[in-house]
């Protein structure tokens, strides 16, 4: 075998092919691992715009097999490892030639089609310079050929949609120069070890031994061996007395979390998360021949675990008042400032500043991130930030100017007798239900302007800060009427539930009073930016987020007008005006009215489409009746959008399996009465069929904890050292529908196999009344529960395959896998 470093453009270059073979898995790469490859590729983008020599990206290798020769002199290699990176970077250039055609760049897009992704002058499938296995091709060559499903559900449709919206997003700011930058990074900056086979060798031994070598090391592994490596008389006495200590308090997540954090509050602001065993060893290199040094090195490591773990556990931190503001960046979550906290607690440690000026410097950290939230800014950013500051804190040596102060709303009120956030099982409540009953809307038809429904007032205001509040009565309260509402929250401990109460009727008005109530506490509690601080553009955040909506939405689907507008927080009436107005939006047709209709007056904003939308819709895959309404099968809901836009909202599902769930005799009790309350004689006794049917499968039930207790027939897989959890259907017995999750079995072996989640869509649709729709297959589409009734057997069928696919992964599960046998 032959190793050659070299780049993607070099390695795809000339008129060659690359097929991945048939025992290679689908193509699998989710948003987190597009998310980390593009965080990647913009920081180098960042070195090259701002003249840095940038050391450049190491992505991993791919190792080839030579194939035969094709006619003509075409070079074929079989992908024995590696397709995964090979594929995403083909997609990613994909996009980048239709970013360039879009925008009338003829001649940028023909070079990347020719020199990247097609053999120009062969034919059929050699034609494509990567050619994926079978399960992954139509979907590839639909991007590739610009077909109307390119960007469709799975995957690959979904990887393509990642990088247009992107390329997109990044354009918007960065101009024609960054989108040069971006093609210039991904095809010469990313370097990629090229392991090619001899001609002979047998090709599925390699790919064998490449995937079967057991779990890797970490990256705290590495620098964990390298140290000792270079510690030959004292390694032993260090390790146990310095390192082992530290590796069992933090435990290997946050023990590489900490190597990561060491660079980074040391001054390299660029460190990746990826490479810290690079970094680290080149930081350490020059001491390798001083043992004194070194064992110094890890007793610094051992001291900084220490305030890192006062940093994920305040109640380790001893003075009251950091410890305060360390439990509410602590709740805030995410692990934006921890560079600044950890830089924050060495000053106190060392006595270079105190307890008090650390917590202020984190106060200012809590604004500035709830700031951004509250003026609907983007997080991209946000952590270059705070992995700046300790710089910044070096140079000025004062703590309190970088960043911001993260303070409850309800603390606000300055109660006397402050509510225990940790132990009160509190959830964000909607006072104005997002379901309500007719009450509410008889109520909002009062305050109803010409032309405006009570359905659009509820939309507008729902989600709305004036509408939430907290509370741990959520299930009592429910979509219950306000003055049912007003007893619950008169008796509860938070004032600001109290002063709910106080309200005589709760519409619009009250609504938006308590908004600005609350727009002043925040202003007043998290203090703003200096007065020099660059003013962010003045369009409204909202349509920003509309923009990136649409270029998320898979061909073969469509949402409305109202969907759109639940989600970004505005009206039906005001994305149409503002869809109508806004020239060059993506994919605009996708968007209908509520009943699936293409809007009166529609009019064509873009360059690429032309004639009757019904037609560009329907080549797409989405199936029009006979009264030009498009298929509600295929609609997308504003909780479909936020999972394709990378929001998705917290679902009372099984997270994982566990001891037999609490209390779960009185929830299938009360699951079983909703039932009966809610559905005919017929639907009850074939649903509870199919449920007792999957126990004797060996399967059990979770059953979820909201006002409608919905029941999640459940098998349990895995390993005891990574056991998982595995549904097919959540069933609603209030709603009427079965849920099929596609979007949480894509995570969730052996369904994060692309091919398998079809075949069980495949069996579903194969039963008449369920039309389960192709470009729903990353999310969660419904079925009535009457096809309970009228095909019970054939539902039973779809429940046992599925048991039977779980059984056989698990057999196929190599031993090594479970811990638990060594």
């Amino acid at each position: 075998m032959h190793a050659q470093e070299t780049t993607f453009s070099k390695l795809v270059q000339g008129e060659q092919q690359f097929q991945v073979p048939l025992y290679q898995r689908t193509y699998s790469w989710q948003r987190d691992e597009l998310r980390q490859l593009w965080d990647d590729v913009q920081e180098l983008v960042e070195d090259r715009q701002e003249g840095r020599p940038g050391s450049g990206h190491f992505l991993g290798s791919v190792v080839l097999a030579p194939e035969r020769v094709a006619a003509g002199g075409m070079q074929r290699w079989l992908v024995v490892d590696g397709q995964q990176r090979m594929t995403t970077l083909m997609l990613a250039f994909t996009a980048l030639r239709d970013h360039h055609r879009d925008r009338g760049s003829a001649k940028k897009a023909a070079r990347i089609n020719d020199l990247i992704l097609v053999n120009t002058y062969q034919d059929n499938h050699d034609s494509y310079r990567l050619l994926p296995t079978q399960a992954d091709r139509e979907a590839y060559t639909a991007c590739v050929d610009s077909l109307p499903k390119a960007g469709g559900a799975g995957n690959v449709g979904a990887a393509y949609r990642f990088f247009v919206a992107a390329l997109a997003d990044g354009a918007e700011s960065g101009g024609e120069t960054w989108v040069d930058a971006v093609e210039s990074v991904l095809g010469e900056c990313l370097s990629i070890v090229a392991i090619t086979a001899a001609e002979g060798d047998n090709v599925y031994r390699i790919f064998e031994s490449i995937n079967n070598t057991g779990v890797g090391l970490s990256q705290s592994d590495l620098l964990r061996n390298y140290l000792f490596m270079c510690l030959p008389s004292r390694g032993e006495d260090v390790y146990r007395k310095r390192w082992l200590p530290m590796q069992e308090l933090l435990g290997p997540a946050h023990l590489e979390l900490l190597v990561w954090l060491d660079l980074v509050v040391g001054g390299n602001s660029r460190a990746r998360q990826s490479e810290i065993y690079r970094d680290q060893k080149k930081r350490l290199e020059p001491l390798s021949g001083d043992e004194v040094a070194l064992e110094a090195e890890i007793a610094r490591f051992s001291l900084r675990a220490d305030r890192l773990m006062r940093i994920l556990e305040p109640a380790r931190e001893a003075d009251p008042g950091l410890r305060t503001v360390l439990e509410r960046l602590s709740r805030w979550g995410g692990q934006t400032h921890y560079p600044l906290a950890l830089h924050l607690l060495d000053l106190v440690d060392e006595g270079r500043t105190t307890a008090s000026e650390a917590a202020e410097a984190l106060g200012f950290a809590e604004s500035y991130m709830v700031r951004r939230l509250f003026a609907g800014l983007s997080t991209t950013g946000s952590n270059r930030v705070f992995m700046e500051l300790p710089k910044e804190l070096d140079k000025d040596g004062s703590p309190a100017e970088a960043v911001r102060r993260f303070l409850s709303l309800e603390e606000s009120y300055g109660s006397s007798e402050p509510v225990d956030y940790d132990k009160a099982p509190l959830t964000v409540e909607h006072v104005l239900p997002q379901s309500p009953a007719q009450q509410w809307f008889d109520l909002l038809a009062e305050e109803a302007a010409d032309g405006e429904s009570p359905q659009e007032i509820h939309n507008l205001l729902v989600h709305t800060l004036g509408n939430l509040t907290l509370s741990g009565e959520n299930a009592r309260l429910s979509n219950h009427p306000f003055h049912r509402k007003q007893e619950l929250l008169d008796s509860s401990a938070l004032r600001m539930n109290q002063q709910i109460a106080a309200q005589e009727r709760w519409g619009r008005r009250e609504i938006l009073a308590r908004a600005d109530e609350l727009a002043d506490r925040a202003v007043g509690l998290w203090p703003g930016p200096s007065e020099e601080a660059v003013q962010a553009d003045d369009e409204w955040a909202g349509w920003r987020e509309l923009r990136e909506i649409l270029l998320a939405v898979p061909a073969g689907t469509w949402t409305s007008y109202g969907e759109l507008a639940a989600l970004i927080g505005t009206s039906a009436i005001a994305v149409g005006n503002h869809m109508a107005a806004r020239a060059g939006l993506h994919c605009a047709y996708r968007v209908l009215t509520a009943d699936g209709r293409i809007a009166g007056g529609f009019r064509w904003t873009d360059d690429r489409h032309s004639g009757d939308p019904k037609d560009v819709l329907e080549a797409e895959g989405v199936p029009f009746d006979e009264n030009g309404r498009a298929s509600k099968a295929h609609r997308l809901s504003s909780a479909d959008l936020a999972v394709l836009v990378g929001r998705e909202l917290p679902e009372e599902t099984p997270a994982g399996p566990a001891a037999p769930q609490t209390g779960a005799d009185e929830a299938g009790t009360r699951f079983e009465t909703l039932l009966r309350a809610n559905q005919t004689p017929e639907v009850v006794e074939g649903v509870l069929a199919a449920l007792r049917f999957w126990e004797e499968q060996g399967g059990h039930h979770v059953y979820g904890k909201a006002n409608e207790t919905s029941c999640f027939p459940t098998v349990d897989a895995g390993g005891p050292g990574a056991p998982r959890a595995l549904w097919p259907i959540g069933i609603y017995p209030v709603t009427g529908t079965a849920e099929v999750v596609f979007q949480y079995l894509k995570r969730r072996p052996p369904f994060d196999d692309e091919p398998l989640r079809r075949a069980l869509m495949e069996r579903f649709n194969a039963i008449d009344g369920i039309d389960l729709a192709e470009a729903k297959l990353d999310l969660r589409p419904s079925f009535p529960l009457e096809v309970f009734a009228a095909h019970a057997e054939k539902i039973r069928s779809v429940l046992e395959w599925f048991i039977h696919e779980v059984a056989l992964a698990e057999a196929r599960r190599p031993i090594e896998d479970d811990p638990a046998v060594f």
